[in-house]
């Protein structure tokens, strides 16, 4: 055989071998690659796009250990969510939910943590100074009390209630502690139509899962329609 020929043929080989390692790479990437998306899908709320509980509790312990002082934890609640749904219809309802969700992101801004944290229950933690607190709270309800149109062209009238919680205010920087805040501060505005901004007595409200518990005529989660 020509020196040429053993040349060629173990250029052949070595592209062979090339070639058969690169085929697993491949799978293994693209297998990767839908498993890096299946996991992005699990962290986000289908009908909101909003983050899921447990992507939003590592998001915002981030933030606040980040931001300090300067960040707020704000609990928003739905008002007379069941209504909707026993009236129009879960269609109606879902799109009620989406169009809060959007809302949030939009007032928000992209640096905040903006999540879902189950039923008609949302949560944001944000950089916002003392000094924009109230203003900034105040054109949140706005955001939220402006009625949805449907895809058949109703509008819908639509309300929440906001709590705030902020470390400034309560003396504490742990997320659990300012949630709860931000849910007892909620509660005592529930259907105002202002925001209610938390001081330190509010952390001493007994809850469970972030829920008020244990006033007369309230359930166990402590939240009227």
């Amino acid at each position: 055989m020509s020196s040429l020929l053993r040349v060629q043929g173990r250029i052949g080989q070595r592209t062979l071998l090339l070639t058969t390692a690169a085929v697993p790479l491949t799978g293994w990437t693209v297998h990767a690659i839908a498993m890096h998306r299946k996991l992005a899908a699990t962290r986000k709320d289908p009908l909101t796009g909003l983050l899921r509980r447990d992507a939003y509790t590592a998001h915002s312990r981030r933030l606040l250990a980040r931001h300090g002082n300067d960040t707020t934890v704000v609990m928003i609640d739905a008002d007379h969510f069941k209504d909707i749904n026993d009236r129009l219809g879960h269609a109606a309802g879902d799109a009620v939910l989406a169009a809060f969700g959007a809302r949030l992101i939009a007032w928000a801004g992209t640096r905040a943590v903006v999540g879902r944290l189950g039923g008609d229950e949302f949560a944001v933690v944000l950089e916002l100074p003392a000094a924009r607190r109230e203003h900034r709270l105040a054109q949140l309800v706005g955001m939220l009390h402006t009625p949805v149109v449907l895809d058949d062209g109703c509008s819908v009238n639509v309300a929440a209630s906001v709590g705030a919680a902020a470390p400034d205010a309560v003396g504490s920087r742990e997320l659990a502690v300012l949630q709860r805040a931000a849910d007892a501060a909620l509660y005592d505005g529930k259907h105002s139509g202002h925001a209610v901004i938390a001081a330190t007595a509010h952390t001493t409200v007994g809850s469970v899962n972030g829920r008020r518990a244990g006033r007369p005529g309230t359930s166990l989660w402590g939240r009227a329609a």
